[in-house]
């Protein structure tokens, strides 16, 4: 089970990391494979970033075990 505060709408990627236990490598594989959350383009660069609601955090909870590496 993944808690957060009922406030928060998008999560980044190091925050779903932290959340749901799995590795950024396998987080990202899991989100392009399975089209969960969305890329975002960072203001004042260049660097997209992964974005994840709490239905795409819980799903990939589900889907992914927690990584032991």
């Amino acid at each position: 089970m993944v808690r957060i505060r009922s406030s928060q709408k998008f999560f980044t990627e190091e925050e779903a990391i932290n959340l749901t236990g799995i590795c950024a490598e396998h987080l990202r594989g899991l989100a392009e494979t399975k089209h969960l959350g969305s890329m975002a383009l960072a203001a004042d660069s260049t660097v997209r970033k992964w974005l994840f609601t709490i239905s795409d955090l819980m799903i990939m909870a589900v889907l992914h075990p927690r990584c032991e590496h």
